[in-house]
Protein backbone atom coordinates (compact mmCIF):
# COMPACT_ATOMS: atom_id res chain seq x y z
CA UNK A 1 0.00 0.00 0.00
CA UNK A 2 1.36 3.52 -0.65
CA UNK A 3 2.28 5.72 2.35
CA UNK A 4 0.99 8.26 0.39
CA UNK A 5 -2.88 6.95 0.14
CA UNK A 6 -5.41 7.22 3.15
CA UNK A 7 -6.23 4.79 5.12
CA UNK A 8 -9.72 3.92 5.70
CA UNK A 9 -10.67 0.96 7.83
CA UNK A 10 -14.10 -1.29 7.31
CA UNK A 11 -16.87 -0.95 9.42
CA UNK A 12 -15.76 -1.77 12.94
CA UNK A 13 -17.65 -3.80 15.22
CA UNK A 14 -15.45 -3.04 18.48
CA UNK A 15 -16.71 0.77 19.28
CA UNK A 16 -20.55 -1.62 19.85
CA UNK A 17 -19.15 -4.12 21.60
CA UNK A 18 -17.08 -1.60 24.11
CA UNK A 19 -20.25 0.95 24.69
CA UNK A 20 -22.52 -2.68 25.52
CA UNK A 21 -19.38 -3.62 28.19
CA UNK A 22 -19.02 -0.03 29.81
CA UNK A 23 -23.23 -0.30 29.41
CA UNK A 24 -23.41 -3.74 31.39
CA UNK A 25 -20.45 -2.73 33.88
CA UNK A 26 -22.43 0.54 34.90
CA UNK A 27 -25.87 -1.23 35.32
CA UNK A 28 -24.28 -3.47 37.43
CA UNK A 29 -22.99 -0.90 39.90
CA UNK A 30 -26.30 0.47 39.99
CA UNK A 31 -27.55 -2.58 40.94
CA UNK A 32 -24.86 -3.22 43.56
CA UNK A 33 -25.82 0.48 44.89
CA UNK A 34 -29.76 -0.08 45.24
CA UNK A 35 -29.06 -4.13 47.24
CA UNK A 36 -29.41 -5.97 44.23
CA UNK A 37 -28.06 -9.42 43.89
CA UNK A 38 -27.07 -9.66 40.50
CA UNK A 39 -25.85 -6.32 40.44
CA UNK A 40 -21.91 -7.72 41.21
CA UNK A 41 -22.59 -10.57 37.96
CA UNK A 42 -22.98 -8.06 36.16
CA UNK A 43 -20.32 -5.75 36.55
CA UNK A 44 -17.85 -9.10 36.25
CA UNK A 45 -19.50 -9.36 32.92
CA UNK A 46 -19.55 -6.00 32.10
CA UNK A 47 -15.54 -5.70 32.72
CA UNK A 48 -14.86 -8.81 31.03
CA UNK A 49 -16.44 -7.98 27.74
CA UNK A 50 -14.45 -4.31 28.13
CA UNK A 51 -11.50 -6.55 28.46
CA UNK A 52 -11.79 -8.31 25.17
CA UNK A 53 -12.73 -5.36 23.15
CA UNK A 54 -9.56 -3.85 24.50
CA UNK A 55 -7.50 -6.97 23.22
CA UNK A 56 -9.80 -7.16 20.01
CA UNK A 57 -9.20 -3.67 18.83
CA UNK A 58 -5.42 -3.27 19.77
CA UNK A 59 -4.75 -5.97 18.00
CA UNK A 60 -6.60 -4.79 15.25
CA UNK A 61 -4.52 -1.41 15.19
CA UNK A 62 -1.36 -3.48 15.75
CA UNK A 63 -2.20 -5.74 12.87
CA UNK A 64 -2.71 -2.73 10.78
CA UNK A 65 0.24 -0.74 12.16
CA UNK A 66 2.23 -3.55 11.35
CA UNK A 67 1.66 -4.10 8.24
CA UNK A 68 2.29 -0.55 7.35
CA UNK A 69 -1.34 0.40 5.93
CA UNK A 70 -1.28 3.98 7.96
CA UNK A 71 0.15 6.58 6.39
CA UNK A 72 1.78 10.07 8.21
CA UNK A 73 -1.89 11.86 7.61
CA UNK A 74 -3.21 8.61 9.26
CA UNK A 75 -0.58 8.97 12.78
CA UNK A 76 -1.82 12.99 12.52
CA UNK A 77 -5.68 11.56 13.04
CA UNK A 78 -4.22 9.36 15.32
CA UNK A 79 -2.84 12.03 17.47
CA UNK A 80 -5.41 14.48 17.44
CA UNK A 81 -7.45 12.03 18.17
CA UNK A 82 -6.14 11.38 21.09
CA UNK A 83 -5.48 14.68 22.37
CA UNK A 84 -8.97 15.28 21.55
CA UNK A 85 -10.21 12.70 24.21
CA UNK A 86 -7.64 13.38 27.04
CA UNK A 87 -9.41 16.73 26.64
CA UNK A 88 -12.49 15.21 26.92
CA UNK A 89 -11.20 13.45 30.09
CA UNK A 90 -9.41 16.40 31.62
CA UNK A 91 -13.24 18.12 31.44
CA UNK A 92 -14.80 14.43 32.94
CA UNK A 93 -13.06 15.40 35.90
CA UNK A 94 -13.14 18.58 35.91
CA UNK A 95 -16.77 18.46 36.27
CA UNK A 96 -16.23 16.43 39.27
CA UNK A 97 -13.88 19.01 40.52
CA UNK A 98 -15.95 21.72 40.46
CA UNK A 99 -18.78 19.68 42.42
CA UNK A 100 -16.47 19.06 45.02
CA UNK A 101 -15.28 23.19 44.86
CA UNK A 102 -19.06 24.35 45.12
CA UNK A 103 -20.14 22.07 47.53
CA UNK A 104 -17.50 22.99 50.02
CA UNK A 105 -16.75 26.66 49.24
CA UNK A 106 -20.62 27.69 48.18
CA UNK A 107 -23.14 25.80 49.42
CA UNK A 108 -21.89 24.24 52.79
CA UNK A 109 -21.12 27.77 54.01
CA UNK A 110 -24.57 28.66 52.48
CA UNK A 111 -26.73 25.91 53.95
CA UNK A 112 -24.87 27.04 57.36
CA UNK A 113 -26.13 30.74 57.21
CA UNK A 114 -23.01 32.51 55.99
CA UNK A 115 -23.29 36.19 56.37
CA UNK A 116 -26.48 38.14 55.57
CA UNK A 117 -29.47 37.53 53.04
CA UNK A 118 -30.92 34.42 51.54
CA UNK A 119 -28.09 32.05 53.06
CA UNK A 120 -29.04 32.82 56.77
CA UNK A 121 -32.91 32.87 56.22
CA UNK A 122 -31.94 29.12 54.26
CA UNK A 123 -29.99 27.98 57.38
CA UNK A 124 -33.29 29.11 59.61
CA UNK A 125 -35.44 27.72 57.91
CA UNK A 126 -34.41 24.74 56.97
CA UNK A 127 -31.61 23.34 59.01
CA UNK A 128 -30.80 25.59 62.49
CA UNK A 129 -28.94 23.00 63.56
CA UNK A 130 -26.24 22.59 60.78
CA UNK A 131 -22.54 24.04 60.90
CA UNK A 132 -20.68 24.95 57.72
CA UNK A 133 -17.77 22.80 58.10
CA UNK A 134 -15.63 20.33 55.88
CA UNK A 135 -16.10 17.51 56.19
CA UNK A 136 -19.61 17.42 56.31
CA UNK A 137 -21.87 14.92 56.57
CA UNK A 138 -24.94 16.79 56.54
CA UNK A 139 -27.22 17.85 58.67
CA UNK A 140 -27.20 15.79 62.26
CA UNK A 141 -24.75 13.83 60.51
CA UNK A 142 -27.53 12.03 58.80
CA UNK A 143 -25.00 8.85 57.36
CA UNK A 144 -23.84 8.15 60.31
CA UNK A 145 -20.18 8.51 62.39
CA UNK A 146 -17.76 8.31 60.22
CA UNK A 147 -13.33 9.02 59.82
CA UNK A 148 -12.18 11.26 57.01
CA UNK A 149 -9.60 10.18 55.34
CA UNK A 150 -6.53 11.13 56.07
CA UNK A 151 -3.68 11.98 53.42
CA UNK A 152 -0.22 10.42 54.81
CA UNK A 153 -1.12 7.00 55.07
CA UNK A 154 -1.91 4.92 51.65
CA UNK A 155 -2.65 8.06 50.16
CA UNK A 156 0.70 9.76 50.38
CA UNK A 157 2.49 5.88 49.47
CA UNK A 158 0.05 5.53 46.25
CA UNK A 159 1.25 9.66 45.04
CA UNK A 160 5.31 8.29 45.20
CA UNK A 161 4.23 5.38 43.41
CA UNK A 162 2.32 6.60 40.62
CA UNK A 163 4.89 9.30 40.55
CA UNK A 164 7.75 6.94 40.11
CA UNK A 165 5.29 4.81 37.40
CA UNK A 166 5.67 8.32 35.23
CA UNK A 167 9.15 8.12 35.70
CA UNK A 168 9.53 4.74 34.80
CA UNK A 169 7.16 5.35 31.58
CA UNK A 170 9.06 8.15 30.29
CA UNK A 171 12.27 6.18 30.85
CA UNK A 172 11.38 3.27 28.69
CA UNK A 173 10.26 6.28 25.93
CA UNK A 174 13.70 6.94 25.80
CA UNK A 175 15.14 3.29 25.40
CA UNK A 176 12.37 2.88 22.48
CA UNK A 177 14.05 6.34 20.92
CA UNK A 178 17.51 4.87 21.55
CA UNK A 179 16.37 1.52 19.94
CA UNK A 180 17.19 0.39 23.46
CA UNK A 181 14.76 -2.79 23.69
CA UNK A 182 16.10 -4.05 27.18
CA UNK A 183 15.34 -0.63 28.40
CA UNK A 184 12.12 -0.06 26.27
CA UNK A 185 10.80 -3.67 28.23
CA UNK A 186 12.37 -3.45 31.67
CA UNK A 187 10.51 0.50 31.82
CA UNK A 188 7.33 -0.88 30.57
CA UNK A 189 7.18 -3.43 33.43
CA UNK A 190 7.98 -1.41 36.01
CA UNK A 191 5.28 1.07 34.89
CA UNK A 192 2.60 -1.47 34.78
CA UNK A 193 3.65 -3.14 38.14
CA UNK A 194 3.07 0.24 40.07
CA UNK A 195 0.10 0.80 38.17
CA UNK A 196 -1.60 -2.27 39.58
CA UNK A 197 0.12 -1.54 42.50
CA UNK A 198 -1.69 1.66 42.84
CA UNK A 199 -4.87 -0.18 41.99
CA UNK A 200 -4.27 -2.96 45.08
CA UNK A 201 -3.70 -0.10 47.35
CA UNK A 202 -6.75 1.87 46.89
CA UNK A 203 -8.52 -1.04 47.08
CA UNK A 204 -7.02 -1.81 50.65
CA UNK A 205 -8.01 2.25 51.76
CA UNK A 206 -11.81 1.46 50.57
CA UNK A 207 -11.45 -1.72 52.48
CA UNK A 208 -10.44 0.46 55.27
CA UNK A 209 -12.61 3.25 54.70
CA UNK A 210 -15.75 0.82 54.72
CA UNK A 211 -14.93 -1.54 57.55
CA UNK A 212 -12.71 0.51 60.11
CA UNK A 213 -13.74 4.24 59.37
CA UNK A 214 -17.18 3.95 58.54
CA UNK A 215 -16.87 6.01 55.62
CA UNK A 216 -18.88 5.19 52.55
CA UNK A 217 -21.01 6.45 49.79
CA UNK A 218 -23.46 7.26 52.15
CA UNK A 219 -21.25 8.90 54.25
CA UNK A 220 -23.25 12.79 53.38
CA UNK A 221 -21.51 14.45 50.45
CA UNK A 222 -18.05 14.04 51.70
CA UNK A 223 -18.39 10.49 51.31
CA UNK A 224 -19.95 10.64 47.98
CA UNK A 225 -17.51 13.05 46.73
CA UNK A 226 -14.44 11.39 48.36
CA UNK A 227 -15.58 8.32 46.12
CA UNK A 228 -17.06 9.64 42.81
CA UNK A 229 -13.53 11.22 42.89
CA UNK A 230 -10.90 8.56 43.48
CA UNK A 231 -13.30 5.46 42.10
CA UNK A 232 -13.35 7.27 38.77
CA UNK A 233 -9.69 8.08 38.68
CA UNK A 234 -8.83 4.33 39.94
CA UNK A 235 -10.59 3.31 37.13
CA UNK A 236 -8.61 5.23 35.19
CA UNK A 237 -5.62 4.33 36.25
CA UNK A 238 -6.66 0.42 35.94
CA UNK A 239 -7.68 1.39 32.19
CA UNK A 240 -4.07 2.46 31.57
CA UNK A 241 -2.19 -0.33 33.23
CA UNK A 242 -3.95 -2.37 30.85
CA UNK A 243 -3.32 -0.10 28.21
CA UNK A 244 0.27 -0.01 28.48
CA UNK A 245 0.43 -3.97 29.45
CA UNK A 246 -1.03 -4.37 25.70
CA UNK A 247 1.81 -2.18 24.56
CA UNK A 248 5.04 -4.24 26.85
CA UNK A 249 3.51 -7.17 25.30
CA UNK A 250 3.91 -5.39 21.48
CA UNK A 251 7.04 -4.68 22.74
CA UNK A 252 8.05 -7.64 23.74
CA UNK A 253 7.28 -9.51 20.09
CA UNK A 254 9.17 -6.06 18.37
CA UNK A 255 6.98 -4.18 17.36
CA UNK A 256 7.81 0.07 18.17
CA UNK A 257 10.47 1.41 16.23
CA UNK A 258 11.74 5.54 16.96
CA UNK A 259 9.80 6.47 13.90
CA UNK A 260 6.32 4.53 13.98
CA UNK A 261 4.97 4.35 18.30
CA UNK A 262 2.02 6.15 18.12
CA UNK A 263 0.45 3.27 19.97
CA UNK A 264 3.70 3.97 23.21
CA UNK A 265 3.27 7.07 22.55
CA UNK A 266 -0.98 7.54 22.98
CA UNK A 267 -0.18 5.11 25.94
CA UNK A 268 2.07 7.50 27.93
CA UNK A 269 0.09 10.60 26.99
CA UNK A 270 -3.07 8.95 28.82
CA UNK A 271 -0.66 7.87 31.96
CA UNK A 272 0.72 11.22 32.40
CA UNK A 273 -2.83 12.48 32.38
CA UNK A 274 -3.69 10.01 35.11
CA UNK A 275 -0.70 11.14 37.30
CA UNK A 276 -1.67 15.07 36.56
CA UNK A 277 -5.33 14.18 37.88
CA UNK A 278 -4.31 12.00 41.11
CA UNK A 279 -2.14 15.19 42.40
CA UNK A 280 -5.30 17.50 41.81
CA UNK A 281 -7.00 14.62 43.73
CA UNK A 282 -4.44 14.60 46.73
CA UNK A 283 -4.54 18.24 46.92
CA UNK A 284 -7.57 18.98 47.08
CA UNK A 285 -9.69 15.74 48.73
CA UNK A 286 -7.20 14.50 50.87
CA UNK A 287 -5.24 17.53 51.81
CA UNK A 288 -7.79 19.96 52.13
Amino acid sequence: MSTNAYYIPHKATWPIIGTGGLMLTLAGFANVLNGSSIGSAMMIMGFVVFIIMLAGWFTLQAVESESGMYSTQVGISYRMGMMWFIFSEVMFFAVFFGTLWYTRNLSVPWLGGFGDGPGRATHETLWPAFEAMWPTNGPGEIGGEYEPMGAWGLPFLNTLILLTSGVTCTWAHHGLLAKNRDQLIKGLIATVALGFLFVGFQAMEYHEAYTEMGLTLGSGIYGSTFFMLTGFHGFHVCVGAIILSVVLFRSWKGHFKPENHFAFEAAAWYWHFVDVVWLGLFVFVYMM
